[in-house]
Order: C-alpha cells, then structure tokens, then sequence
C-alpha cells in the first residue's frame, strides 16, 4: 500500500513521525516546512513551490497543507493509495474541518480521487501530548479504516482523545460530526480584539465527535465533499 503522510503543523512536528510509526515507517512525507495551523484549504498559485529533497521518502514543501497533496500525488506518488494527515496537536472536531489545515489536505486528495484520513488528537490542558500512545491507537484506527468501503467524495476525520495514563485504552467510536459553533469571545481593548474562546467549553451535543472525544474516546467521523 503505498502512502503519502503530511500535516499541517510542520515536517519537524512530533505528530507526523507519530503517524510514521503507526504505519511502520512506511509512509512517503510530503510535508510544509513550517507551522500553518488553522489555514484551512488555503492553496498556492501565485508564486513558486519551492521543493527540498530531504531523503527517498521525506520531502519538504514551502507551502500550504493543500500544496503538498497536489505536489505529492501530481509529481511525486502518483499511485498513492491513500493521504493521512497528522498526528494534529490538537483537535479537528465538527466545525473545525473547515479550519484545518490538517483536513485540507485529506479534502483535496478526494478532490484528487485518492482516499484520505486525517488523523488528530485533542489537547486537554494541562496534559501533554504522549507521542506513543498517540501512535499505537492510530495504527488500531488505520488498521480499521483500511478496511473499511469508503464512498466517492468522502473522507474520514480521526480525533483521538486526551487521557490521564492510567486510562483503559480508548473504544473507536463511528458518529456524525457536531455542527455547532466554536466559542467565539474577544477581549476588546481600544481597537483590538484578542480571541479567548476556550476550546474545551465547546457545545458537546450528545452523540456527536465532540462529545466522544470529549468523553474518552476515539471520534471517528466520514466526510463528504
């Protein structure tokens, strides 16, 4: 099977050599060079790309999410079976799909016909991130998706939950993704407005990705286009 991985926090990020893992070290990373988190589908048509060669199955793209997928699968791996995205620091529930840059880059391989799964995992403060448990419950999702029929024009978004160590590992749960708005609150000072919505304080209707991910477990949830 042959796979291209890449993320929207950056090719040096820890999440995407925690996808890397998951899939046994065998994935082609096709990645941006920096941090574009939250960029949504945003794609680069007005100025060159520039492409750096780190190594036979690592290369660095000076672009958007978006801009890697098209790159990857228009020069670099033109029979990719599938794009993953992530490991995300944080979520991409409900809503959010149209603000991630993760996402985007799973929603323009469909575009393109090849399967994709984007993959994040929730940031409950003050809790940090462990990378391993990261990637062994993404290899038990894949290892499920793989194998999944998955309809034209759709995706799957993976969100893992955020447990204290001495949790039970986490069911995957299959739902439909919340269409309820993300907190928006600002802080007004003269003319400027700085944003404190608090992510964990999200509306949670019961049953949806938010709430099963909030709740402990794995939210798995098919997009379409």
């Amino acid at each position: 099977m042959t796979l291209i991985l890449t993320n929207d926090d950056g090719i040096d990020a820890p999440g995407i050599q925690a996808l890397q893992q998951a899939v046994n070290g065998t994935g082609i990373i096709v990645a941006p060079t920096g941090q574009f988190s939250g960029c949504g589908h945003q794609v680069t048509t007005h100025q060159p790309l520039k492409l750096n060669r780190r190594s036979a199955t690592e290369y660095a793209v000076d672009g958007m999410p978006a801009d890697c997928t098209r790159i990857a699968l228009k020069h670099l791996v033109t029979d990719a079976e599938w794009v993953l995205s992530g490991i995300n620091a944080g979520g991409n529930l409900g809503v959010d799909v149209y603000i991630s840059g993760t996402v985007a880059a799973v929603r323009e391989a469909t575009m393109l016909g090849v399967r994709g799964i984007a993959v994040s995992h929730w940031i409950k403060r003050p809790l940090v991130i462990d990378w391993d448990w990261a990637s062994y419950w993404t290899a038990k999702v894949l290892q499920d998706l793989f194998t999944r029929p998955l309809p034209m024009n759709c995706f799957w978004n993976v969100n893992l939950p955020h447990l204290e160590p001495s949790s039970p590992d986490p069911k995957i749960v299959f739902c439909e993704p919340s269409t309820q708005p993300l907190p928006v609150n600002y802080r007004v000072e003269g003319d400027l407005f700085y944003y404190y919505g608090e992510y964990s304080k999200r509306p949670r209707k019961e049953g949806t990705d938010v709430d099963v991910c909030f709740s402990g477990n794995i939210a798995v949830t098919q997009i379409a286009l």
